[in-house]
């Protein structure tokens, strides 16, 4: 039970980190993006009339992946301390 427990805490902790690291990407590239607007007005063709902020990704994909750490965790702990003893 220890085992189970140790994985899903490694599981939650490299689900943090991962949406925590997308953020600050996502908020450096948003803090140094500079349009070039009079250039944009010369060529028409690439001016856009929609925005789109990222996409959706099903919930499910969110379990799985929890699932999948988790026992990827659970795999790298006992394999430690198989290695240890």
């Amino acid at each position: 039970m220890k085992v189970v427990l140790q994985a899903i805490i490694g599981s939650i902790s490299i689900h943090v980190i991962y949406v925590v690291v997308m953020m600050l990407v996502g908020y450096i590239k948003t803090k140094n993006y500079k349009p070039d607007i009079e250039s944009a007005w010369d060529i028409v063709e690439t001016l856009q009339n929609k925005v789109e902020f990222g996409s959706v990704t099903p919930p499910h994909y969110y379990v799985l992946s929890f699932l999948g750490v988790s026992v990827i965790c659970g795999i790298v702990i006992l394999s430690y301390e198989k290695l240890m003893n």
